[in-house]
């Protein structure tokens, strides 16, 4: 909740809600607090404390979320792949217009806890089996009534090697999704996972009508219709009046585009083009808070760019490569120099402190440049060594030009090359021996090491394979004593930490940059953009 949301809520607690309804109809219709003070005085209440709530409902009126207007937004990416199809989403704004126009069965809130969305319970007795039972009178943007067979549907087409789901490897644990009532759907899975609220509150489980093959309508059950899409180019949403949240959406239509380049974001913002712009680099944000009507919404999460070095081609076959380049991370100065402090150090361990299985007992990897010495020269790389960086990914540029001079300095020679962001994640991303990543939040512990580092994850990125990682995987995800959970977890970081060819330097704060009459924007640690989910959050103030 923003602080506005907050005093309405609290003025509504105090007065109850019947008089809270009046109070705010008799401002909209121009009250001023000496009218409030009347009224309120006129019910029966105490003078000293109908003026405290008199004011409290002025500033309440003031900051309660408006109906109406069009905001034009502008995510970092934009490709000709971009999808309305959950199962394909692979970026921000993929991310953030599947979320107009769809929901989930469960939504994650500020803390990434799971509650009710589609579904409006969720029960288990031994995180196998799942009883959802779904929220009636949801309706499809095309009128169709939202029905168990929508839920089997969306749930499973992850599972069918055809669809070529991002989730694949998520969804494989899922053994039977049934309609077992006529609003209830139970799901089975292979082996006990307490996290599956979770799972199903991701991006890639957005719902979708029965049978559906052709996603370009974009028929879901979000706050938002879809009025146009261009991919690569823009999508534009209208208010869905139908929607099931009661005042929800606020405004009447937003338009999404993709900028690749930041400057041109950040001119978009403040020349008045754009209400609200994701991924604004540290270098930028005193340019934003400087220039009136503009401001700046930061968002601490567990997003990190990554070196990879691949294990199964080039030097990164060799450990001591590997841990010789880990060594060479100045962590500190890059936290100040290149992320201007909007960030923490990492440890080469992909869960960050934000969330509650980061192992924070594994002993901080030094900076150490005789160490990495040590390592390189008993690697025997000689020649060059090809890196590739883009700004596609967060401070990638940044980082290899630091250890390029740190590497230098040791013997050993870094030929950065330096690749534009368009098309960067389809054609070097996974393709490179050495280069570098850059990994969205993720919503619980178990999905970030399921995608990223089980053996057999299309997004594996260093190729690492280890049984007992995957083994632990599997035995974390059904373990309910939470101090046994923690350890496994902790196991895991450490294995990562020291063989995986991953090296994470920092984990990186979301910034944000938005008009000033933009309202309702609150953290939710899955990133920027409120987590992707600010379309139905936000308004703007008259």
């Amino acid at each position: 909740m923003s602080d506005s949301s907050s005093d309405y809520k609290s003025f509504q607690n105090l007065v109850g809600p019947d008089e809270s309804l009046r109070v705010m109809a008799s401002l909209r219709r121009g009250a001023t607090r000496r009218d409030i003070l009347s009224m309120l005085v006129a019910g029966g209440m105490q003078a000293t404390l109908a003026g405290s709530l008199a004011g409290v409902a002025v500033s309440a009126h003031a900051q309660a979320p408006r109906r109406g207007g069009r905001i034009r937004v502008a995510g970092a990416t934009a490709a000709a792949t971009d999808t309305l199809d959950p199962a394909k989403q692979s970026n921000q704004t993929d991310y953030s217009r599947g979320n107009m126009i769809y929901n989930c069965l469960t939504s994650l809130d500020g803390s990434l806890t799971p509650q009710p969305a589609l579904a409006e319970s969720f029960t288990t007795k031994d995180a196998k089996t799942w009883v959802f039972t779904l929220r009636k009178g949801v309706v499809f943007h095309d009128g169709k009534a939202l029905s168990p067979a929508d839920v089997v549907f969306s749930v499973m087409r992850h599972k069918d090697p055809a669809t070529a789901s991002k989730a694949k490897v998520l969804a494989d644990q899922i053994e039977s999704v049934k309609a077992t009532g006529a609003n209830e759907v139970t799901v089975v899975l292979s082996a006990p996972n307490a996290d599956l609220p979770v799972i199903l509150g991701t991006f890639h489980f957005h719902i979708v009508k029965d049978g559906t093959t052709d996603f370009n309508a974009g028929i879901g059950t979000g706050p938002y219709k879809l009025k146009e899409f261009k991919p690569g180019i823009r999508s534009v949403v209208v208010r869905n009046d139908a929607y099931w949240k009661p005042g929800k959406p606020y405004l009447d239509e937003i338009e999404f585009v993709g900028i690749g380049d930041e400057s041109a974001r950040v001119n978009a913002l403040l020349s008045g083009g754009m209400d609200l712009v994701g991924s604004v680099n540290p270098r930028s944000v005193e340019r934003v808070k400087g220039t009136p009507g503009f401001g700046i919404f930061v968002t601490q999460s567990g997003q990190y760019s990554d070196l990879v070095m691949r294990k199964d081609v080039g030097p990164g076959a060799n450990p001591d490569f590997v841990l010789g380049m880990k060594h060479l991370f100045d962590r500190e100065q890059m936290k100040k120099t290149i992320a201007l402090d909007y960030a923490v150090v990492a440890n080469d361990q992909p869960i960050d402190p934000t969330n509650r299985f980061h192992f924070a007992g594994l002993p901080q990897r030094p900076f150490d440049p005789e160490k990495a010495k040590f390592h390189l020269q008993k690697a025997g790389i000689t020649g060059k060594v090809p890196m590739v960086a883009s700004p596609a990914a967060l401070y990638s540029v940044e980082i290899a030009l630091m250890l390029q001079q740190t590497a230098q300095r040791v013997g050993l020679e870094i030929d950065i090359k330096r690749m534009p962001a368009d098309g960067y994640w389809s054609n070097h991303w996974l393709n490179s021996q050495v280069g570098f990543g850059n990994v969205n939040p993720r919503p619980s512990a178990d999905v970030l090491l399921t995608q990223f580092f089980q053996s057999g994850a299309a997004w594996n990125e260093s190729r690492w394979k280890s049984e007992k990682f995957d083994q632990l995987l599997l035995a974390s995800r059904a373990e309910t004593d939470l101090a046994k959970r923690k350890q496994m977890y902790a196991d895991m970081q450490t294995m990562i930490h020291q063989d995986a060819g991953i090296g994470i330097p920092l984990f990186l704060a979301s910034i944000d940059g938005h008009s000033s009459k933009l309202k309702g924007l609150s953290p939710i640690p899955l990133g920027g953009l409120m987590g992707y989910n600010f379309a139905e959050n936000v308004w703007l103030d008259a």
